[in-house]
């Protein structure tokens, strides 16, 4: 509901607490039947109760109180209160037509029952403009002790501590290194490659791959690794029947030993030579070349 500014006015005068008693009762009258205007109070109640917690408590001097006593009749001398006397009424005169003066024929008074007191309003709006300009430098010095000396206030009205989180980067990580590779072909000659070896130098897995080897029925393939810094050729497992068979049995030699062996497939009986040393007869060698150069 939209309210005039009387209204308006009479709510902030209640919340400030400079209205009289009879208007009090108007406003609280209306609080009652209307609940719109009695939210207008209330709004100006919180606005304005900032006001209590920033003023403290003022003791009264005596003689403040002792005026107070006089003029509520609890002083022990009062003058006796003397009423006016009313006046006495004049008896109208007759006259005779003939006989009245046209100066003195009463005129038509003025109807000012529609006419607005300017001055209350302006006193009321005067009252309300202070109790703002009050407001207003009352919340800058807050803020100014707020931003500058927070100690002073009370907790309640103390800023929070700003609390900033700072995310420290990620650790960028550096570009993944390319890993050295090494490749032999393991064959009989140029023209017939049999098994592809592929070995990791960083893991030193190893990865043999089928490529021109025919299966022989009831013998297997197996891989040795033949170097002059061992005693004897060392088996490095059965190669399976798939295309592709990976074992980590070269982690237990020196990259050099790796580097520079032989690599020897001999046939032996199925599942593999039984005594732990070649058999069969070796049908395809070969040695690793560097195919992917270690990292700088």
């Amino acid at each position: 509901m939209a309210y005039s500014e009387d209204h308006i006015a009479l709510a902030a005068e209640y919340a400030l607490g400079t209205l009289s008693a009879e208007e009090r009762v108007q406003v609280e009258t209306m609080m009652s039947v209307d609940k719109d205007f009695a939210a207008v109070v209330e709004a100006w109640e919180r606005k304005l109760g900032v006001l209590n917690q920033m003023v403290g408590l003022v003791e009264p001097r005596p003689e403040v109180w002792e005026k107070i006593r006089v003029a509520i009749g609890l002083a022990d001398t009062q003058e006796a209160i003397v009423h006016p006397e009313a006046p006495q009424p004049v008896a109208a005169a007759v006259a005779e037509p003939s006989s009245i003066d046209s100066s003195t024929v009463d005129r038509p008074t003025l109807d000012r029952s529609n006419v607005i007191d300017f001055s209350v309003q302006a006193k009321r709006w005067r009252g309300v403009a202070t109790g703002m300009t009050a407001i207003a430098a009352m919340l800058v010095a807050l803020i100014a002790v707020q931003a500058y000396r927070p100690e002073l206030l009370p907790a309640g009205l103390r800023p929070k501590a700003a609390t900033q989180v700072v995310q420290a980067p990620a650790p960028v990580a550096p570009p993944a290194a390319a890993q050295s590779q090494y490749v032999a072909l393991l064959q009989t000659d140029a023209a017939s490659p049999a098994f592809i070896l592929t070995v990791d130098a960083a893991t030193k897995n190893f990865t043999v791959r089928k490529v021109g080897a025919e299966p022989q029925a009831g013998k297997s393939y197996e891989l040795w690794i033949v170097s002059d810094k061992l005693q004897r050729p060392r088996s490095l497992g059965v190669i399976g029947s798939n295309d592709f068979t990976s074992r980590a049995a070269l982690a237990a030699y020196d990259p050099d030993v790796v580097n520079q062996a032989t690599y020897a497939v001999t046939v032996e009986p199925e599942g593999g030579s039984p005594t732990g040393a070649a058999t069969g007869p070796i049908v395809f060698t070969g040695k690793l070349i560097e195919t992917v150069p270690p990292a700088r």
